[in-house]
């Protein structure tokens, strides 16, 4: 928060308090007040949260009689933004824009105060560390992300399947209300102004920020620390959640539910929900990329003489293929549509590769005919070809 903002707030009036109130005065003032609007009692009301900042900020300046009285003196000083010189500025009393006297001194209302060059700005630039910039709101707080897994059949990855998951994480602390003050009266931490973070340099102008060492990250600094939660304001939480896993997801791979993990902070927003997922093996079924693969069995007549063989599918019924003639052992056909679901919706294709079956044991007929097709093919090597390349290598 800027100084001009600082200056034209009225602290008294955002606590409903008279300007000679007493520090006890302003202290049950703060407390009811918190209490009415504090965001874990309402969730998803903005204008609440928004009060709740506002009286956070004015406790932080008027239950410190130290920043009070700065407060005090500058309000006398300035006023409702009139500024009266002393006899010696030219007398009378006229007003200067606020605007120019907190800016850089450049206009001429900022020249016409005589001796404060670089604008009064300058001046209280460090009243109540506050530097023009951040004030004294407190942060909402994002919730902790959280990292689950779960298993699937393998007809589930494919298809798509809502599951339970039961969860552990960080939710606002009930006995508290997430204060983490068990009279529900936190105050804003004196350190970090309210932020969380504190800066630190790191050479050649740049800084970088750290959790708050005294409010752990919080901004909110419990006196009276709740007995359930040590004054953190959280406490472990364990939770159900149906959770709808896609259709065509793979082994291991790891989903982002956004604002499905653990509860934010002072209407922070929840954290994100990261699910592994791990495929159980089909007996029959396999996956390569966006297609399904499947092994079937054929005779050697099929393969031979060619035909139609009935092939299953996950899930559906089955389909026809048609074996050309001559079908080698190991060849793969493809039944299209019939394999994963994509992320467009569209589905890949099941891969058929046929297995030519030799039969263990063979007799009567089939004997005398498996007998009478190998006199008819003996002048036939299907390894001549094989010793040729070899020879010729």
């Amino acid at each position: 928060m800027s100084t001009k903002d600082f200056i034209e707030k009225d602290y008294y009036k955002v606590l409903g308090v008279p300007k000679d109130a007493t520090e006890a005065e302003i202290k049950k003032a703060y407390r009811k007040l918190a209490r009415e609007f504090h965001p874990d009692a309402n969730k998803g009301n903005a204008k609440a949260e928004e009060r709740f900042k506002e009286i956070s900020e004015a406790n932080d300046v008027l239950g410190d009689p130290k920043k009070r009285k700065e407060y005090d003196d500058a309000r006398a000083l300035f006023g409702n933004g009139g500024f009266r010189p002393g006899p010696g500025a030219g007398g009378g009393s006229f007003n200067f824009d606020l605007g120019d006297l907190f800016g850089g001194g450049g206009g001429q209302g900022g020249q016409g105060s005589g001796g404060f060059g670089g604008g009064i700005g300058d001046v209280f630039g460090g009243l109540f560390n506050r530097g023009g910039a951040g004030g004294t709101r407190v942060q909402p707080r994002r919730g902790q992300d959280i990292d689950t897994e779960v298993t699937l059949s393998f007809t589930e990855a494919i298809e798509g399947a809502t599951v339970p998951l039961r969860m552990s994480s960080q939710a606002p602390c009930k006995a508290c209300s997430g204060t983490g003050d068990k009279n529900g009266t936190p105050r804003v931490c004196p350190t970090c102004v309210g932020t969380g973070q504190v800066a630190r340099g790191s050479g050649g102008g740049f800084s970088l920020t750290d959790p708050c060492p005294d409010c752990k990250g919080r901004g909110l600094i419990a006196e009276h620390p709740c007995m359930e939660c040590k004054g953190s304001g959280r406490a472990k939480s364990s939770r159900t959640m149906q959770v709808r896993i896609p259709a065509g997801v793979t082994d291991n791979q790891r989903i982002r539910l956004r604002g499905k993990g653990a509860p934010g902070e002072r209407g922070g927003p929840a954290g994100d929900l990261y699910v592994t997922v791990h495929v159980d093996a089909h007996p029959v079924f396999g996956r390569k990329d966006d297609n399904l693969t499947v092994t079937v069995p054929v005779t050697f007549a099929e393969a031979a003489l060619g035909g139609e063989v009935r092939v299953p599918t996950l899930g559906g019924p089955p389909v026809t293929l048609r074996l050309p003639p001559g079908t080698p052992n190991g060849r793969t056909m493809r039944a299209r549509g019939k394999g994963a679901v994509r992320k467009d919706g569209t589905r890949g294709d099941l891969l058929v590769t046929v297995e030519v079956s030799v039969p263990k044991d063979v007799t009567g007929k089939a004997r005398e005919a498996l007998e009478a097709y190998r006199e008819a093919t003996a002048d036939e090597d299907p390894r001549a070809e094989l010793f040729q390349v070899a020879k010729g290598a």
